[in-house]
């Protein structure tokens, strides 16, 4: 058995949000950023992966707006040292997205203030990237597979291998650190091969 159910980015629950998926909303910089060159965008998240969205998509877009909630990021301190130095990202502390705004595409977007100190602004971007983590698709291997603390998938090291033997683990549901498709097709590969070669062996004895 090859699991390869992947995993899925957390969203911000807003009503246009959804509707408005791959028409200026995504999850993945590395993947949409290109079709953002030279405009405005929004990147929400405080963490390293929202760190290296935004640096990545000022290499394309006019300005980078990044979104957190609280007043201090929990990104590594290098990471935000190359964020806050960035004269094209701009960061607006305890901030979040209270509504995505736009028909066909994203318009822009509503900012709330989380201390209620400050009146609601609205900003005007075409691009909203929400960097705020993902959730691997694993539940249903629940005390069946051993996982991390986050529900990824264990696997041996320079391996598919799972706890179970003959169960194999690939691509973003078994790794939180790439979540790239290129490196999913490459675990995806190595499972097919420690699987063949897991039954070759169990078929001799």
């Amino acid at each position: 058995l090859i699991i390869s159910t992947g995993a899925s980015a957390k969203y911000l629950g807003l009503p246009n949000e959804q509707r408005l998926r791959n028409k200026g909303v995504t999850a993945c910089a590395t993947c949409d950023g290109a079709f953002f060159a030279g405009q405005d965008v929004a990147v929400v998240g405080g963490g390293d992966t929202a760190m290296e969205e935004a640096q990545f998509l000022t290499r394309m877009c006019r300005s980078v707006h990044l979104i957190h909630r609280r007043d201090s990021f929990r990104a590594s301190k290098i990471m935000q040292k190359r964020t806050l130095e960035n004269p094209k990202i701009t960061v607006h502390w305890n901030r979040q997205v209270s509504e995505v705004l736009g028909g066909e595409r994203v318009e822009g977007i509503c900012l709330k203030d989380t201390v209620g100190a400050a009146h609601d602004e609205n900003l005007d971007v075409t691009g909203l990237f929400i960097a705020i983590g993902h959730k691997p698709n694993s539940d249903i291997f629940k005390g069946k597979l051993e996982m991390n603390d986050t529900g990824y998938l264990e696997v041996r090291p320079g391996s598919t291998f799972t706890s179970v033997p003959g169960v194999f683990a690939c691509g973003d549901v078994a790794d939180h650190v790439y979540r790239q498709a290129v490196t999913a097709a490459g675990t995806g590969c190595m499972a097919a091969i420690d699987a063949e070669r897991w039954l070759a062996e169990h078929h001799q004895n």
